[in-house]
This record gives structure tokens, sequence and C-alpha cells, in this order.
């Protein structure tokens, strides 16, 4: 069976670089091999500051947005966030993207791919973690810092990673890859 990797670009601003970034990883994902890849833009599912009037965990969604959500996020196997740094920490759109569902997110691992200044997004990365610890995900300590995202973008608007920054896309996403497998089997044991 496929494991399904569902790679989510957490910046919904405007003038945000992130879908270049996403999109270079996407085609990373694909090229290894080892998932059936879909790239989701949080701008597409255009999610409010959290608005349901039950918890999450009920799974009784009262809105279409909400519902959409859920239905892009149940399928998969794990997670990659593609996601700036603002302020030492991820943007508020992918927390509250993150807040909106409980049960969808569980026993799937997840890593991520940051972008940013000189530190590269990471400080976003460890503020990152502990809520997908605690929304039962795995959290991989294998991640992707992009350092000076923008000087990778030429003049024609495409994102080119330097070489190392290349050659940490495989042992990430081997390591995916191991959790997604492990804990795909026990989901469906589970269930």
């Amino acid at each position: 069976m496929t494991l399904k990797l569902k790679i989510i670009i957490g910046s919904t601003r405007p003038t945000r670089l992130g879908p270049k970034v996403a999109t270079w990883f996407e085609g990373a994902a694909r090229e290894h091999g080892k998932f059936e890849v879909e790239l989701l833009d949080l701008v597409d599912f255009n999610l409010p500051v959290f608005d349901e009037p039950k918890h999450p965990r009920a799974r009784d969604y009262q809105h279409e947005h909400t519902k959409k959500w859920s239905a892009a996020i149940e399928p998969a196997d794990a997670f990659v966030f593609v996601t700036p740094e603002y302020n030492y920490y991820p943007p508020s759109s992918l927390i509250n993207a993150l807040d909106y569902l409980v049960l969808e997110w569980g026993r799937k691992p997840a890593a991520v791919v940051s972008y940013g200044g000189i530190s590269g997004g990471l400080r976003a990365t460890e503020a990152l973690r502990p809520l997908l610890a605690t929304l039962n995900m795995m959290p991989i300590p294998q991640a992707l810092p992009v350092p000076l995202f923008g000087t990778m973008i030429g003049d024609d608007g495409v994102f080119r990673p330097t070489e190392p920054i290349v050659q940490g896309v495989k042992p990430m996403l081997d390591e995916l890859a191991i959790w997604a497998d492990g804990l795909q089997t026990m989901r469906r044991a589970l269930s």
C-alpha cells in the first residue's frame, strides 16, 4: 500500500514565498519515490480563526471549511509542514489549521521544512514540534532548514536550493517513510 504524504504550506500571507519552497520540495518528494504526494495550501481552505462550536475531538464539524480540511488530512500517512519563521514562531495560520482537527493527525509522523533568515526557520520548527506531539503526531528529529532562502530564488521566481539542502531531503524522507510505514500498521491494528 502506497504511503500518502501531505505537504502543507503553512503561511497564508499575500506576499508569502512559501509556495516556491513547497513546490520545489513537492518535486523532490515525488522524485524520492516512497510516497504518493499531495501539496495542500492553507489559502485554499480559507480557515477563519477556529470557529467550530464543538471540540475537534468530537469530529462533529458544523462548517464546510472544516469538513473540507478534515477530508484532506484524514487519508494522510505522513505530513511535511513547510513554514516560515515569524517572530521566532510558526505563522498563526498554521497553528490555527492544526487546532481545527485532532483525530485526523493522530499516530502519523511529521517533518518540517522551514525557511527564513540566518536560522533557516529552526526556531519555528522547534516551537512547532510540541504542538505536533500534543496532537499525537510523531515529529521526527530530521528537519530541513533553509537559511537565507531569498537568495535561492532566481529572477525567474524559481526556488533553487543549495546542494546541502538538496542532500538533506533524502535522509528526512527516508526516516519519515520508516515511521509512516510502522504507524500505518499500528493504525490498522487499532481500527
